[in-house]
C-alpha cells in the first residue's frame, strides 16, 4: 500500500557538493533500470555526458531549471530536475528517478507533486517529459498522473546513439 505522504521523505536543492553522490546514485539507478531497454555502452554515454560536474553545474543559482535531491531520513534515494522549455507556460520534467527498492511508496508522486506545485507557482500550464517507449512502468506512472502522449520521436543523442521515447504532456489545473 502506497503511502499518501511519505514518512522521513524530504527533496534538498542540488548543490555542487552533491555532484559525487548523484553520480554514483544515477549510475546505480540507470544500470539497473536501463539494461533492458538500451545497451549498456548507451547508458554509460548517457551517464557521462548528463553528469559531469560542468552539467550539474548549470543547476545551483539557476533561474531556468531545477534539480532536486530526495533523502529519506538521510539517505539519498532519488532526484528530480525540471526546466522551463522557452515554450509559452510550459515545463519539462528532465528526470525523475528513484532507487527500484523505494518504488511504489508514493516517493515518485511527492517528486512529481513537488514539481506540478513549482510550475503553478511560476504561472505554467503545460508539464512535458520524454520517456523511453520500453519504460514500460514509467510510461504507466505517468499515465496515472494525467499525462498523455503527445507524439513519438526518435531524437540523436550523439555517438551513434538515439533515444525512441514517447513526448508525453499533461496541461496544470490552476
Amino acid at each position: 500500500m502506497a503511502l499518501s505522504e511519505p514518512v522521513n521523505a524530504r527533496l534538498h536543492v542540488f548543490a555542487d557538493a552533491d555532484a559525487e553522490c548523484l553520480a554514483q546514485l544515477a549510475a546505480t539507478i540507470w544500470r539497473a533500470h536501463y539494461a533492458s531497454m538500451i545497451s549498456a555502452a548507451q547508458i554509460d554515454y548517457m551517464l557521462a555526458e548528463r553528469y559531469t560536474p560542468q552539467k550539474l553545474g548549470l543547476y545551483p543559482n539557476a533561474n531556468d531549471r531545477w534539480l532536486r535531491l530526495l533523502r529519506m531520513t538521510d539517505e539519498l534515494v532519488g532526484y528530480c530536475s525540471y526546466a522551463l522549455t522557452g515554450m509559452n507556460s510550459e515545463m519539462k520534467i528532465e528526470q525523475l528517478y528513484l532507487l527500484q527498492e523505494f518504488q511504489g511508496k508514493g516517493l515518485g508522486k511527492l517528486m512529481l507533486r513537488h514539481i506540478e506545485e513549482q510550475s503553478r507557482i511560476l504561472g505554467l500550464h503545460t508539464l512535458t517529459l520524454q520517456v523511453n517507449k520500453l519504460n514500460l512502468a514509467a510510461i504507466a506512472f505517468y499515465h496515472k498522473a494525467g499525462f498523455v502522449v503527445r507524439e513519438e520521436a526518435i531524437f540523436d543523442i550523439g555517438n551513434g546513439f538515439t533515444m525512441d521515447d514517447y513526448v508525453m504532456h499533461k496541461t496544470l489545473s490552476l
